[in-house]
């Protein structure tokens, strides 16, 4: 891994900026967080440019998910693969209108 980040210095910077915000996570601590987006601004890497633009745009959501413990994409993940699930299911077997009373069905029995 030394040799690599040594012979590509786009590598060690990317490796660099991602080392600080898994810290941030790691600790739960967001107050570097806009020094860090400073950072990949400056880091002249076009994707991690866009990266730095996309997350002060909803800064308050991504500190938010930093100092807090819990993952809130959870039950969203949860839903999404019931509905995969039930169109793999019912590929080419039924149309929109069932597969949506199932998506809902399945949803309704979840809460449960």
């Amino acid at each position: 891994m030394h040799r690599l980040l040594a012979h590509c210095p786009e590598l060690q910077r990317t490796h660099g900026l991602v080392r600080q915000f898994t810290a941030m996570l790691n600790h739960r601590d967001a107050a570097p967080l806009s020094t860090w987006l400073d950072e990949l601004s400056r880091s002249g890497l076009a994707p991690l440019i866009g990266i730095a633009g996309a997350l002060r745009e909803d800064r308050h959501a991504v500190t938010q998910d930093i100092t807090t413990r819990y993952n809130n994409s959870g039950v969203n993940e949860g839903r999404i693969t019931d509905l995969k699930l039930q169109k793999r299911l019912m590929a080419g077997r039924a149309g929109v209108p069932l597969l949506r009373h199932r998506v809902v069905l399945i949803a309704h029995l979840r809460r449960r």
